[in-house]
């Protein structure tokens, strides 16, 4: 079923009180026929209105049949009238009251939605025509008191968009109780957990309150009921091998139950039917239990539940030892994916355009165990650069790497560069062996995609361009450094990116590790290769290129205009070793380290180990660059006072949606710190 709103009415009906003449009980219905099954009128025991009446006698119109008015806390006391005719025949609700107060189960419906042989002359009438036939005769004898117009949700077939109509029938049932015992117990001793560990909560909610369940189903498709009813005697046969004989007198006329099993009980066989069971096969024995269980929160009690007491009933023991729940991918906008919306996504359209190694990697971005998750085109994009980029720098080093290196191994001696990106690849290795062991997705996503595009791509390669072209020992050092450092970083990025980093791995020297990237030895920390002294002191020189680069930035100069750059430090030789690199990589034209300057009009970059000077003089003409500061003031101030006028106007508030509004006063905001720092240049110059 499907459930939709429908428009319908509220049918207002007398119920004469028995004893009391002239009085009577009214109650609300939308489906005035169902009147005909009615076993009693419900009331809140706590409405002060008809406490008085309880056990009272009640008429039942047309069918002139006395039924109770009794008491039950289903009843909500400030809907409607507070007055519930209970159907138990019509109503999964009713049915449940019914069952608390011993009351009549009277179905009044064949299959067909006509009326059967309990609607009395009403019998034989398509549901539809009764309720317009009894809707008459209760207007004519008096009993309905008025119709409102009401909206409310129905179950409607969602092949053909029939409303479906309640109706009691002869179902297969499990008794749960002695299943759900050894299921709880096996999440609460820690057989099996549940990560994020509060969904054990939803677990334990809906198996401490289980009740029998209803497997069997009126479907085409499915695994036939295993129930043989006799022709001749009518003995019915449960058996798990198809019987013969009718075991009661022998015959041979035996016919199959046409229902079929609930999916989620064939489901819930998935652990060990597809491992041969129930015979002891070798699969069977090998992968039963199982590890790790991926699945979604909406279906903890549809199929985890009951994936863990089938296995503790059928295996002795729990399928996995480990539930891990992954939230719902939701729209740009949070929104659940639906048809109604049209906000849903076609993978395999990403896929085409994009490639499965992006999707996947989008979709582990950002992603925490058991919360939900955007999808939007800007994360695609931004993963496919990401693809992008690692590919590119794997061809730049196998244009530039020497034949003889056939295995990824590190170099007998490494440089300062060296020690800095293996130390930091080291740690990569820990932390991300450890967030995957904890599940933390997302966590090991964002430290792979740092360490590769910043170290290694933005940062290392460019460090090591002038060794490559210098060629010789210190240039195959180098390119040692990178297969050894990218060959092992693409196996850790192997389970989120499996097409392209088994592509590029390939092409890579790695004799000795097998011949798939899926068989390789998973990369280890080794002690031996965390230089922490190193590491620190190139990261301080690193702190100071990116400084300048920064502060060049912001004052539009140019990589091409080169000056001289004085760093003030105490720490002389760290900073004396790493000039190379603030020349290549700082636009400097030369570097002179020392303990102190005095260079009036120069400008200062700060870090906590150094300070860098550069003489203004060399990098701009100073009136010009003037006049293009107080130029771009004047426009940035133009700018701001527009958006002011803007957010001054009343009307514009009251009357723009809140996400225009919103984004003009982000953009004042941006407009102000940018005005902020204008002046901070311009009083530097002045």
């Amino acid at each position: 079923m499907e459930y939709e709103d429908q428009a319908g009415h509220f049918w207002h009906v007398r119920y004469p009180i028995v004893g009391m003449e002239g009085q009577f009980i009214e109650i609300a219905t939308t489906r005035p026929e169902t009147m005909l099954g009615d076993t009693a009128v419900a009331v809140n025991p706590g409405d002060e209105r008809y406490k008085h009446l309880v056990g009272k006698m009640l008429l039942l119109p047309l069918v002139n049949k006395e039924i109770p008015l009794i008491a039950d806390e289903y009843v909500e006391q400030e809907f409607g009238t507070g007055c519930v005719k209970i159907t138990p025949a019509h109503d999964p609700n009713d049915y449940e009251v019914g069952l608390r107060h011993s009351l009549p189960v009277i179905n009044i419906m064949n299959e067909d939605g006509t009326i059967n042989q309990n609607g009395g002359r009403y019998a034989g009438m398509d549901r539809y025509a009764a309720r317009k036939a009894i809707v008459a005769e209760l207007e004519a004898q008096g009993y309905l008191v008025r119709v409102e117009d009401y909206s409310h949700n129905v179950g409607c077939c969602y092949r053909c968009g029939t409303t479906v109509e309640p109706l009691i029938s002869k179902q297969w049932f499990v008794k749960m109780e002695p299943l759900a015992k050894p299921a709880i117990e096996a999440v609460r001793s820690g057989e099996t957990r549940f990560v994020p560990e509060r969904f054990d909560k939803i677990y334990f909610h809906w198996m401490e309150n289980i009740k029998d369940w209803c497997i069997s189903r009126q479907l085409w498709w499915g695994h036939r009921i295993p129930a043989w009813y006799c022709q001749d005697c009518g003995e019915i046969v449960v058996d798990r091998q198809t019987p013969h004989a009718c075991p009661k007198c022998g015959s041979a006329r035996l016919e199959q139950d046409p229902d079929t099993l609930d999916t989620w009980f064939s489901s819930a066989l998935w652990p060990f039917s597809t491992l041969g069971w129930p015979d002891e096969t070798a699969e069977l024995k090998y992968f039963y239990p199982t590890n790790t269980l991926v699945t979604a929160y909406d279906i903890i009690f549809f199929w985890v539940a009951r994936m863990i007491f089938s296995g503790c009933e059928q295996m002795g023991k729990a399928p996995f030892d480990t539930v891990l729940i992954h939230g719902l991918v939701r729209d740009a906008q949070g929104r659940k994916m639906s048809k109604s919306l049209g906000n849903g996504i076609d993978p395999l359209e990403i896929i085409d355009q994009y490639g499965a190694d992006t999707l996947r990697f989008a979709l582990a971005t950002g992603n925490s165990p058991g919360n939900d998750m955007r999808f939007s085109d800007e994360k695609v994009k931004a993963s496919r650069n990401f693809a992008n980029k690692i590919w590119n720098a794997s061809r730049f080093l196998l244009m530039n790497l020497d034949e003889s290196i056939t295995e990824a191994r590190l170099p007998a001696a490494l440089e300062t560069e060296d020690k800095w990106v293996v130390s930091l690849y080291n740690t990569l290795v820990r932390e991300v062996t450890d967030n995957l062991e904890r599940f933390e997705l997302g966590i090991a996503v964002q430290k792979l995609y740092d360490f590769i595009w910043d170290i290694l791509c933005d940062w290392y390669i460019e460090l090591c361009k002038t060794r490559l072209a210098a060629g010789g020992e210190t240039a195959k050092a180098a390119q040692q450094v990178l297969v050894y450092v990218l060959g092992n970083t693409l196996k850790l990025l192997h389970p989120f990116m499996p097409f392209i980093t088994e592509e590029i791995w390939q092409s890579l020297p790695h004799a000795g590790e097998g011949p798939s990237i899926m068989v390789a030895k998973w990369p280890v920390y080794d002690e031996a290769l965390s230089f922490a002294r190193e590491e620190a002191d190139f990261q301080k020189v690193m702190d100071i290129i990116r400084a300048i680069r920064n502060q060049r930035a912001e004052m539009n100069i140019p990589p091409a205009k080169k000056a001289k750059v004085y760093i003030e430090t105490g720490e002389l030789e760290v900073f004396r070793a790493g000039a190379p690199f603030l020349e290549r990589l700082a636009s400097a034209q030369s570097v002179e380290v020392g303990e102190r300057f005095d260079l009036p009009g120069a400008v200062q970059v700060v870090t906590p180990a150094a300070k860098a000077f550069i003489p203004m003089d060399q990098l701009i003409d100073r009136e010009k660059e003037l006049a293009r500061l107080q130029k771009e003031k004047e426009k940035c101030l133009s700018d701001i006072a527009f958006v002011e006028r803007k957010l001054q106007n009343e009307a514009f508030v009251a009357k723009a949606p809140a996400q225009v509004v919103e984004a003009e006063r982000k953009k004042i905001e941006v407009s102000r710190r940018h005005l902020a720092k204008l002046e901070e240049s311009i009083a530097a110059l002045g």
